[in-house]
């Protein structure tokens, strides 16, 4: 049987089918080595495109993320996050946070919790920024100002319960279950020069122009 003739400078197409494999499982590894490993082969221009471009989607969908063991992205809040009072019973304590991959070049960090389905132009749930870059989660029980297990140095400002710290969820009773947008910005300054006074709206607009990058997940909650 003939072999299969290649162009000079060409893989056989089953080396080529290894190597897409190969790339493929590199989920972490950066587009460096993923070019260094091309230009050892020699492959084709349009294989170089077509790999580059899969092993970019490796790359960046292992990137900055934040979740929480307690809350689902897509998921019902529990009563342990929803909020004491205005007709709700939880127990108002702000879950557990985890996040990684953050921006090259991140200074500190912040963190909400919006609710875009609140009547009116939405409500804010809970503000916390100047947290440190070395961090990497929060506890649960964070969101309790003076409580002591912020990270140092951290700031919360005031939610639309008039009070600094978390407050769960809690939608008006026959509502549709309302959406809880929790957003994790990546900053390029060590420290957001607002006090714990400042409203959610003018901190979001602070985070948003010094923003490196984000991450986020909706959960939802109704009654």
């Amino acid at each position: 049987m003939k072999k299969s003739a290649t162009t000079k400078g060409e893989l056989p197409s089953r080396l080529i089918d290894a190597r897409i494999k190969e790339l493929a499982d590199w989920r972490g590894k950066t587009l460096f080595h993923v070019r260094a490993l091309i230009k050892e082969q020699k492959m084709p221009r349009i294989l170089f495109a077509m790999i580059l471009t899969l092993a970019a989607v490796s790359v960046f969908a292992a990137e900055f993320r934040i979740s929480s063991p307690l809350v689902k992205d897509a998921g019902m809040i529990g009563r342990e996050q929803v909020y004491n009072g205005f007709g709700c019973t939880g127990a108002n304590i702000s879950p557990e946070l985890n996040w990684q991959n953050a921006p090259k070049n991140t200074k500190s960090f912040a963190i909400t919790v919006f609710d875009p389905d609140a009547p009116g132009s939405g409500w804010w749930h809970w503000v916390i920024f100047n947290i440190p870059a070395a961090a990497n989660k929060l506890a649960t029980g964070a969101g309790k100002p003076n409580g002591g297990l912020a990270p140092k140095g951290s700031t919360q400002s005031v939610t639309d319960f008039d009070a600094p710290g978390y407050g769960g969820p809690c939608p008006p009773q026959g509502d549709k279950p309302h959406r809880y947008v929790f957003t994790m910005y990546a900053l390029n300054v060590d420290r957001v020069p607002l006090k714990a006074e400042t409203g959610g709206a003018m901190v979001e607009a602070y985070l948003k122009q010094n923003s490196l990058g984000k991450a986020t997940f909706t959960a939802v909650y109704g009654r």
